[in-house]
């Protein structure tokens, strides 16, 4: 399970403080997806952030009692100057897996060609966003982290592979995925909440989800 306790956070924007959390108390079960609806600009990426423990908040406590994955898109831990096959076997090891089996997963469903083998300081941000979400699906983690649903990438073939491989997940894992448009989150939340003014608003359906931002967003 993933659980904030009281958790806040702000940031200075050089005039005024920005809340992002305001005393946020949640807690998400395996098996239980959630997919959380705010608009642009109120915290999206400070809450994944949170989440996989890549920011600490001022106030409260985080508990993490599972293997939760680093949000999709994420590259803090890839290395630019190395190819995506050293950096699928580097950070295999880190997780305690075979680098074998690492490399081939990532190799097959980025479908880089020769660039796979070439330093990922010359991909595009597509081909970037390709290896990064093969390598949080070959590393099969309890909770996924999403940020505004699948990689912006062009490529059709790893849509569909990288998309029925994450549905497929859904059986046996658990998504939180966070967007500012409620039809990303249809496929894949099975309970919802609302991110506003720093508060967070826990609702069983994302219907109800959706009738609270669309009331707050269109007022």
């Amino acid at each position: 399970m993933l659980e904030f306790e009281n958790v806040s956070k702000s940031f200075w924007t050089g005039s005024q403080y920005k809340v992002i959390l305001d005393q946020v108390s949640f807690r998400v079960e395996l098996g239980n997806s959630l997919g959380i609806l705010a608009p642009n600009g109120t915290g999206k990426t400070t809450l994944i952030n949170i989440m996989a423990g890549l920011e600490k908040p001022d106030e409260g406590r985080v508990t993490r009692g599972c293997n939760i994955s680093f949000p999709l898109g994420f590259m803090g831990g890839v290395i630019g100057k190395i190819s995506a096959m050293e950096n699928s076997r580097y950070i295999a090891k880190i997780y305690g897996l075979d680098p074998d089996y690492i490399e081939s997963y990532c190799r097959w469903l980025c479908n880089l060609g020769e660039y796979f083998d070439q330093p990922m300081g010359t991909y595009s941000s597509g081909m970037k966003a390709r290896f990064s979400f093969a390598l949080m699906l070959a590393l099969d983690f309890d909770i996924y982290l999403i940020d505004e649903g699948m990689p912006g990438t062009t490529d059709v073939e790893f849509n569909r592979k990288a998309g029925a491989i994450l549905e497929e997940r859904l059986r046996t894992t658990t998504i939180i995925i966070v967007s500012h448009q409620a039809k990303t989150l249809e496929k894949f939340a099975r309970s919802a909440a609302v991110l506003m003014n720093g508060h967070l608003h826990m609702f069983e359906t994302l219907e109800e989800a959706k009738q609270l931002y669309d009331y707050e967003t269109q007022s």
